[in-house]
C-alpha cells in the first residue's frame, strides 16, 4: 500500500483555564465518575494556569520529525489530531480528506500496548472517519516501539542525565524507579502492557550497566474493590526509604513520551514533595520528548512501511512487535477504561 500522510495521534490536552472542564467533560464522556471527583482534578490544571503542556511538546515533536524526514528525504506531509481536546481527529481527517489524503500512517504517542494506548485510539479514528464519511483517509498505525532501539537510547539518556544532576557521592548508589500509568488489572491481563513495561525497564537498565532498578505505577484511579497495576510511585518511595534501599532515587517515566500534566503533577507534585518529607534525594528524569535518537526512531518506523524489505529493529528477546493489531488485541476487559486521572 502507497501511503501519502502521517498522522500523529495523541490523548490532547487544555491549552487555557476556560478549556479545563470542557475538556475534562470529553474525557469522561460516557463514564461513571463523579462530577466532584471531576472537579478534584480540574485543580491538578488550575494549579499549572489551566494549561497542560502536552499540544505544545506535540507541536515540537513534528517540528523536529519534519527536520527529520527532509533530511531523510521521507516526503510525506504530517498531520495531528487528539482524542479529547483540538485538534481533534474529526477535524483533522476531515482537513486530510480536503487536501486529497487517501492512505496515512499513523505514530500514537504511546510506547506500550493496552486498550488506552492502542486499541482506544484505533476505536477514535474509526469513530472519526464515520463522521467525515465516504472519503475519508484510511489509517494504519504504525508498530508498537517500547524495544526499539531508538526508544531504548533516548530513555537510557534521560536516565544518565537525571544522575549526572545529583551530587557526586549519591549517584553510585541511586535507585533508578521506572514508573508507567497503572490501568486496572483486568485490562492489564488482555494485553502485553506489562511485559513490555518489564521488558523495555530492563533493556534500559542493561544499556546503562545498573541493577536494582524498580518499575512502579502512577496515576491510578477508581473505586477500592477495583484492583490496579501496583505499586504506586508513592508507596515505592516509602519502601525505599524505610529499608535503606538507596541513598537517592531517580524517577523516570518510561510509560510517558512526553512530560505532561500527570507527569508534572504526580512525579514533579506529589513524589517530589514527599522525597521532601523522607529527606529523600530525587531527580527526575526527562520523558524521551523530542531526544533525537526518538525522533530518528519515528522516521524508521515510517520507512519500515514505505519500503518493503527495511530492517525491523528491536532488542531483547520478545522481537518486533506486529504491523497489523490482531482482532483480539488490547481488549478494555470486564472493566470501563481508565478514567479521571488519564489525562
Amino acid at each position: 500500500m502507497a501511503f501519502d500522510a502521517l498522522l500523529l495521534v495523541s490523548f490532547g490536552g487544555p491549552e487555557k483555564w476556560e478549556d479545563v472542564i470542557p475538556f475534562l467533560e470529553n474525557v469522561l464522556r460516557g463514564k461513571n465518575v463523579p462530577r466532584e471527583r471531576m472537579l478534584a482534578v480540574a485543580e491538578h490544571y488550575y494549579h499549572f494556569g489551566g494549561k497542560s503542556p502536552i499540544n505544545d511538546q506535540n507541536r515540537q515533536l513534528i517540528a523536529a520529525l519534519e527536520i527529520d524526514f527532509a533530511r531523510n528525504g521521507v516526503k510525506l506531509p504530517i498531520y495531528w489530531g487528539n482524542r479529547n481536546w483540538h485538534p481533534m481527529l474529526a477535524d483533522t481527517l476531515r482537513q486530510m480528506k480536503n487536501d486529497g489524503i487517501k492512505n496515512a500512517l499513523a505514530f500514537f504517542t504511546s510506547a506500550f500496548s493496552s486498550y488506552s494506548g492502542c486499541r482506544q485510539y484505533r476505536e477514535n479514528i474509526a469513530a472519526a472517519q464515520g463522521e467525515v464519511g465516504e472519503g475519508a483517509p484510511q489509517v494504519t498505525k504504525v508498530r508498537a516501539f517500547y524495544n526499539h532501539p531508538g526508544f531504548i537510547e533516548a530513555v537510557a539518556d534521560r536516565v544518565r542525565a537525571a544522575l549526572s544532576s545529583l551530587p557526586p557521592d549519591l549517584q553510585e548508589k541511586a535507585r533508578v524507579i521506572y514508573t508507567a500509568h497503572s490501568i486496572p488489572t483486568a485490562m492489564a491481563e488482555t494485553s502485553n502492557y506489562v511485559q513490555q513495561l518489564e521488558e523495555a525497564c530492563r533493556l534500559v537498565s542493561a544499556s546503562l550497566g545498573r541493577t536494582g532498578g524498580r518499575l512502579a505505577y502512577q496515576s491510578g484511579s477508581g473505586p477500592p474493590t477495583q484492583p490496579w497495576l501496583g505499586p504506586d510511585i508513592l508507596d515505592c518511595l516509602k519502601e525505599t526509604k524505610q529499608q535503606g534501599i538507596a541513598s537517592a532515587v531517580v524517577i523516570e517515566p518510561i510509560g510517558f513520551i512526553s512530560d505532561h500534566m500527570e507527569v508534572l503533577y504526580d512525579l514533579d507534585t506529589e513524589a517530589r514533595n514527599l522525597c521532601k518529607e523522607l529527606d529523600l534525594p530525587m531527580a527526575r528524569a526527562a520523558t524521551v520528548g523530542t531526544h533525537p535518537s526518538f525522533v530518528g526512531m519515528i522516521s524508521e518506523l515510517v520507512g519500515e512501511r514505505l519500503h518493503s524489505g527495511a530492517p525491523r529493529r528491536a532488542l531483547g528477546t520478545m522481537g518486533p512487535n506486529h504491523d497489523i493489531c490482531p482482532e483480539n488485541c488490547c481488549l478494555p476487559g470486564a472493566t470501563r477504561p481508565p478514567g479521571v486521572r488519564a489525562l
